[in-house]
């Protein structure tokens, strides 16, 4: 596995790769060098005593009060210990991977004047897999859950370190780090910034894109076998409308079905398909789109520096600048519109889901299931995604468009950018389990259409393979563990790859 080198501008799928999926992290000369210049600055400005915001004065309300020079170790791990109040559920180990990534990110900018030592630990916990124990409930957009983290680097609170979970002193110890004394601002800038929302958003826009890949599958494999009609998305149809999203999903789906004799049979049977197959390119192009977008945004933030205050000039001349960079609009707003984009998407699977079910719709058995009554077969299913629906619903809500004023009035806005992120992410794991259940339904529809005749390319190689791993369903079964399995094959991208290298 190829290492992240840390230092030049680093993508979503480099990102990913040290966050989920492991790859070692180095620091560049040129990260170093940036790192150690922001320093010297720093350390010049509290030699002359000058007003640095969280450095040579207090948080928040207490901006105006001026703090010692000897005091400023206590100062730093006491903005640790009060603000690491995040409660509840922990997050995944993936998710406390991206947030401390993302610190590493950010202040390797070289605007934040932290010691390179500090973030060589950061960068041993991800390298060590020494993950910190983070509740996930209770933040404005920053703060609380990168001061939990920030708690282990001091010998405070847990973490997991080769599957146990232990105090943090005994983790640090087992792991062969040793704990840091803070210094100068640097408690401050271990829970500044959008750290946590842009982490937390990385991996949200990361599921979705591999959502939304899957719904196109689940959706040709629908429109296969509910007996759709392709013409709807022939280009003379897409040329009308040439958004680029659109256009490409349709082609997706004619490479999909490609060479479907099931297709073909279908094509002069009726005029015009129900919108939940006849609108698949538009409605999903649409939420290609918002993903495309929150992309973007990600990606721009994954390379900044949302620190406060941050550092320029030189030690000579030094220029600091207090400012709002912390805030978390940009991706709290995009994390708001990915939560829309997968209850669409989840909201069109779910009606394509029941025309399976309907004999009146699909021509096929009441609930996929050859004797109906004495069997649900696939009844209930549909009755989780719908629950599953509705709490997409909920999610669908903007968490940014609501504010709580905090710190006796100085921060009398909050983004809520974190919340959006959490939100995101959750709808993304909700999608997939309302993919799941159209993937399961259609493949057990299988089993009522002539064997003989072809499937299309990419949707064959799909029955193909869950024909290997799971069963047909002839009578009622045990159905949960088979959606877990269908939904956690499409988590992995597994789905998505069958079907496209059986294109190439």
């Amino acid at each position: 596995m190829e290492k992240v080198i840390l230092g030049q501008p680093i993508g979503l799928e480099e990102f990913i790769q040290a966050a989920v999926y492991g790859s070692q992290v180095e620091f560049s000369e040129e990260y170093k060098n940036r790192v150690e210049n922001s320093r010297r600055i720093l350390e010049a400005c509290v030699d002359r005593q000058e007003p640095v915001y969280g450095t040579t004065t207090g948080f928040g309300a207490l901006v105006t009060e001026f703090i010692q020079k000897d005091q400023a170790e206590l100062l730093q791990k006491n903005i640790i210990l009060t603000h690491a109040v995040s409660v509840g559920e922990p997050m995944e180990e993936q998710e406390v991977r991206a947030v401390m990534l993302m610190v590493l990110q950010s202040l390797g900018q070289g605007r934040s004047g932290v010691r390179l030592e500090l973030l060589e630990r950061y960068r041993q916990f991800l390298n060590k897999n020494l993950i910190p124990y983070v509740p996930k409930e209770g933040s404005v957009g920053y703060l609380c859950a990168e001061a939990h983290i920030a708690a282990v680097l001091i010998g405070e609170g847990k973490a997991w370190y080769q599957g146990e979970l232990l105090p943090a002193k005994e983790a640090l110890e087992k792991a062969g780090i040793e704990p840091i004394t803070l210094s100068y601002k640097e408690g401050l800038a271990l829970i500044n910034g959008t750290t946590s929302p842009t982490a937390l958003s990385a991996l949200a826009v990361y599921r979705m894109e591999q959502a939304a890949e899957a719904a196109d599958v689940a959706a040709a494999m629908s429109l296969e076998g509910l007996g759709g009609l392709l013409r709807a998305y022939d280009p003379h149809v897409t040329g009308c409308r040439p958004q680029k999203e659109l256009c490409s999903t349709a082609q997706h789906l004619y490479s999909l079905l490609q060479g479907s004799q099931l297709m073909e049979q279908a094509k002069d049977s009726h005029l015009q398909d129900a919108l939940s197959l006849r609108c698949i390119p538009q409605l999903h192009g649409a939420a290609k789109r918002v993903i495309a977008d929150a992309r973007e945004v990600v990606e721009c933030e994954i390379n900044s520096c949302a620190d406060n205050p941050v550092i320029f000039g030189t030690p000579e001349e030094p220029d600091v600048y207090s400012n709002g960079n912390p805030d978390a609009s940009y991706v709290g707003m995009q994390m708001d519109a990915l939560c829309i984009a997968a209850a669409n998407l989840g909201k069109m699977s779910e009606r394509r889901n029941a025309r399976f079910l309907d004999k009146n719709l699909s021509g096929l058995p009441w609930f996929l299931v050859k004797d109906p009554g004495l069997n649900s077969g696939l009844m209930i299913p549909q009755y989780a995604q719908a629950g599953i629906l509705n709490r997409m619903r909920m999610l669908a809500v903007p968490a940014t468009a609501d504010s709580v004023s905090t710190s006796a009035g100085q921060e009398d806005y909050v983004s809520m950018g974190y919340n959006a992120a959490v939100k995101a992410n959750e709808a993304a794991r909700c999608l997939e389990y309302i993919l799941a259940v159209e993937v399961f339904s259609a493949y057990q529809a299988q089993q009522f259409f002539d064997s003989s005749l072809k499937r299309g390319k990419g949707t064959a190689a799909v029955y193909d393979a869950m024909g290997e791993k799971v069963p047909v369903m002839e009578k009622d079964f045990y159905l949960y563990p088979w959606l877990e399995w269908t939904r956690d094959w499409i988590h992995t991208g597994e789905l998505q790859k069958t079907a496209e290298q059986a294109l190439l």
